[in-house]
């Protein structure tokens, strides 16, 4: 089987730390001969060693703008220049914190760290500041000064949203190349907006993935916790669905099991007899 796994809030924890018992059963699959794919908003510059240690055949990448298979990159689609830079002088123009995402880098602002951190329960303490740091490893901070031109590699841009952020009307004013996203780092709330790629979203790269590969729907399981991933889950024979993942995701799942951080992705691949 092609087995495709979101990562935060599927395969790790809202903490991004990998529960063991995902771990065992990520690599007890491989060990079986399934071939394990990320399908994950993430860059390839976020997905670190020890993801790829777990055995993985490839990943998507950027909510579905890049497609990997065995060190081969099977598509790669990003962000027009033009749009780049109308997105960083709008983010600057409203002083928020943000990054461009690469699959050379992440390339984010001073404040980024801070200010995620701050989205944390516990507010920005020295200790969630630590953790997101860590989390972000390899952030490489950028001044942003001037007019660009940016970056001319970016799969998308998220930014930390504040209540005084209107996305209705960037929605209507954007590149008609653009989309406007939000999505959850505590898995609990939007608290990040995000210029996205219209047209691009997993499904649609998972249906590029399989051509190359020569697989039909029936050998395709994905697993996903987030409204970006209803795609993921319609495009693949069986969905997996993680216990907090919203109704709409759950709605179209084959299968919904416990929550990320009660060994849900474990338990699914037993009942589906993946380990």
């Amino acid at each position: 089987m092609i087995v495709l796994l979101d990562v935060d809030g599927t395969l790790v924890d809202y903490a991004t730390d990998l529960p063991a018992s995902a771990e065992r059963a990520v690599r007890d699959a491989v060990a079986s001969g399934h071939r394990l794919y990320l399908c994950t908003g993430r860059a390839r510059a976020e997905v670190y060693p020890e993801l790829w240690d777990l055995g993985l055949s490839g990943m998507i990448g950027g909510n579905g703008s890049y497609v990997e298979s065995d060190g081969a990159v099977i598509h790669h689609q990003v962000m027009a220049a033009d749009d780049v830079d109308h997105a960083i002088a709008w983010l600057r123009e409203r002083g928020l914190a943000f990054y461009v995402e690469c699959n050379s880098g992440l390339f984010g602002t001073a404040d980024l760290i801070e200010r995620a951190a701050a989205l944390r329960p516990e507010g920005a303490t020295p200790a969630t500041i630590a953790h997101t740091a860590s989390a972000l490893p390899h952030l490489i901070v950028t001044d942003f000064a001037g007019d660009g031109p940016w970056r001319h590699d970016a799969n998308k841009i998220s930014f930390v949203l504040s209540d005084d952020v209107d996305l209705g009307p960037l929605t209507a004013a954007v590149s008609p190349r653009v989309a406007i996203d939000t999505w959850s780092l505590t898995g609990t709330r939007p608290e990040f907006g995000e210029f996205g790629q219209v047209g691009v979203d997993k499904g649609r790269a998972v249906r590029l993935l399989a051509d190359h590969l020569g697989v039909g729907t029936a050998d395709l399981i994905g697993f996903g916790d987030a409204r970006s991933d209803v795609s993921l889950l319609t495009a693949c024979g069986t969905g997996v669905a993680m216990g907090q993942a919203p109704d709409e995701l759950k709605a179209v799942a084959t299968l919904v099991t416990e929550p990320v951080d009660a060994d849900g992705l474990a338990l699914a691949f037993a009942r589906l007899g993946l380990n």
